[in-house]
């Protein structure tokens, strides 16, 4: 089975924000963070500390999508946030991140193991597919 971790966040959230919010989004799916195949993101991120240093830490690839391919998971999104929108052109950034990737690695469709998470600097989600 493909896991895979879609994020978004503020510049210049560090990792332990990104972690601290993972690991508890995870507890709460009862799934273990070894099994987590990738992270997802917006290119927008592809160089953001935070994230980049997440995805050493894990050991996992992180992997962007422009705002155009993440648009066309909008209908599929659990929460669509005007915000998110105004900043980047897509309404929901962890959740179509994950449920992308999960289907490009998989490719098979995908679907929301955890819908977005918040803490005050970022979002996490976690999409499966296979």
């Amino acid at each position: 089975m493909t896991l895979v971790v879609g994020l978004g966040c503020q510049r210049g959230c560090d990792v332990h924000a990104l972690l601290a919010l993972l690991d508890a989004a995870l507890a709460e799916g009862g799934v273990e963070r070894r099994r987590i195949t990738a992270l997802a993101s917006i290119d927008l991120k592809q160089a953001e500390p935070g994230l980049v240093a997440l995805s050493r830490l894990l050991q996992v690839p992180l992997q962007c999508f422009n705002a155009e391919q993440l648009a066309a998971y909008e209908g599929r999104l659990c929460h669509k946030s005007a915000v998110a929108f105004a900043h980047t052109g897509c309404h929901g950034i962890a959740e179509s991140a994950a449920l992308a990737l999960a289907e490009h690695l998989a490719h098979a469709p995908a679907h929301l193991l955890i819908t977005r998470r918040k803490n005050a600097r970022a979002t996490v989600a976690l999409a499966c597919a296979g």
